[in-house]
């Protein structure tokens, strides 16, 4: 290599001197240091509760700087409802059936590799800080900074520890995850928010989302803190930054449990300088599984030639995620036809019967199988206490509150939704002959993912407590992951 640069330098020396110029030989450029990543993890956000999402009450100056300074991904999606299996598809790119991290409180199988395996191996320093809800260690073997999200002294010594060693960080918040106890308390009244169209407005309602608010705004002080640190240590321009908001609030209708958009809909942004356009969006589909590989396709590397350690159905062991990077840059405004979701009940603190629900979308209609709809779909956390138990007492002379109240537990087999005209998916129109092609369309799209990723409906439903326990960190935030146990309901489920 070197003689060959000698050759050629020595030709062009030889052209230039007999044309009489002088010149002055350039050594071969210096190769350009590999970027950095910093992955901002929020935790049971709802994507509409944020400045530049469009809520007005909510003061988000941080994450509206960095959604100014990068591309808004408007319609991101995680592929599950709760925190734990999200997270997998995060850091793995790997569905959550078929890695094995389905229900709440999960591990991947035995030998899955992540984005800290696969970065690790590249040189790059991995961390994490604050919540983990990952397991096996094996799997995901960052360096963890600290359990604290607001204490930012391991971030900063992380990222200047080794100025030449490209890194990887992820910063998990635990905000805004209820019970919404953090935060500025005095920066929402209750009596002047307005409450969201798809909850029940009364005092208790506005009450916890002043509570939540609270605990967003705690977030986006944190994304404020992390944004300073990286300016200071003269790395901005040389690291990516993603935010992505995880999935729903825990308020009934909020998101979290369900695969509705206020659930799996994910409020993304991505800054990359000299990059990607500053203020720019992009309307393509995505998945929280197609991270890895676009992360490792900017440090340098072939996502297709990865072997993720877990084979899907039909033995293939690349990822389900595909790089996006082109959507970053701008050079296409389409990446997925269909995108998928999947929700687990059983496992979920509190659960009473299987409920096991999937849906999948195109850029218009939403179609969702629910796989039991016979059983009455009942949890801890949407079915318990409050605000739940005051919409209970107001319904009592409300019929079309009861009404709602009611739909909580108990859902029809198919449901479809027209996302054009109806994106908070209040009217099912899975009933409609004029969208039965429609409907059959999906649902077969649905039945070849539910294939490649070994998803049995209510038989892999009754299998989460073999998901849980063992090799589970936890979720980070004091929660202690469940036992393994048999589940309840499977007799009347079946």
């Amino acid at each position: 290599m070197k003689t060959q640069y000698l050759k050629t330098a020595f030709a062009a020396f030889t052209l230039l001197m007999a044309a009489g110029r002088s010149v002055t030989l350039a050594a071969p450029a210096a190769p350009a240091a590999k970027p950095n990543f910093l992955l901002i993890v929020a935790d049971d956000l709802n994507w509409r509760d944020l400045g530049f999402t469009g809520n007005k009450d909510i003061q988000t100056p941080n994450l509206d700087r960095l959604r100014n300074e990068g591309v808004w991904l408007r319609n991101m999606f995680n592929p599950a409802t709760t925190c734990s299996p999200t997270r997998h598809a995060l850091y793995t790119g790997l569905d959550c059936i078929r890695s094995g991290a389905f229900p709440n409180h999960t591990r991947v199988y035995d030998g899955t590799k992540s984005m800290f395996t696969y970065f690790k191996g590249l040189g790059y320093r991995v961390a994490l800080q604050a919540k983990t809800h990952v397991g096996p260690e094996a799997s995901f073997p960052y360096e963890y900074l600290t359990a604290d999200q607001d204490d930012f002294a391991p971030f900063a010594q992380f990222v200047n520890r080794a100025p030449n060693q490209p890194w990887l960080a992820v910063f998990a918040s635990h905000d805004p995850h209820s019970p919404w106890t953090r935060g500025p308390k005095d920066l929402y009244d209750p009596a002047k928010i307005t409450v969201p169209s798809y909850l029940h407005d009364n005092q208790v309602t506005r009450r916890l989302l002043a509570a939540y608010y609270a605990e967003i705004s705690s977030l986006d002080s944190q994304v404020g803190a992390l944004l300073k640190i990286l300016a200071e240590s003269k790395q901005a321009d040389n690291t990516v930054v993603m935010f992505v908001s995880e999935q729903g609030s825990s308020f009934p209708y909020g998101g979290k449990w369900s695969v509705y958009n206020n659930g799996i809909h994910s409020a993304t942004v991505v800054r990359w300088p000299g990059k990607i356009q500053p203020g720019s969006a992009n309307d393509a589909m995505i998945e929280y599984l197609d991270v890895p590989p676009t992360f490792l396709t900017i440090a340098g590397e072939d996502p297709t030639k990865i072997d993720t350690g877990c084979a899907d159905a039909k033995g293939y062991r690349g990822f389900d995620g595909r790089n996006f990077l082109d959507v970053l840059l701008a050079k296409t405004n389409h990446f997925r036809d269909y995108v998928f979701a999947q929700h687990t009940t059983v496992g979920v603190i509190g659960y009473k019967e299987p409920y096991p629900m999937r849906s999948v979308q195109d850029v218009r209609y939403k179609y969702i199988r629910n796989i039991c709809p016979t059983n009455t779909y009942e949890i801890g956390g949407i079915h318990k206490g409050q605000p739940l138990n005051s919409w209970k007492v107001d319904a009592q002379n409300d019929p079309a509150l009861a009404k709602r109240v009611d739909w909580l537990y108990h859902r029809t087999a198919e449901e479809l939704y027209d996302l054009s005209v109806d994106p908070l998916e209040t009217n099912n129109l899975a009933a409609l002959p004029e969208l039965t092609a429609t409907k059959k369309r999906l649902s077969d799209q649905m039945d070849a993912w539910m294939a490649q990723q070994g998803d049995k409906g209510l038989a892999t439903e009754l299998l989460a407590p073999t998901r849980q326990g063992k090799g589970d960190e936890g979720d980070g935030d004091g929660t202690p992951a469940p036992k393994a146990k048999k589940a309840k309901g499977a007799k009347k489920a079946q």
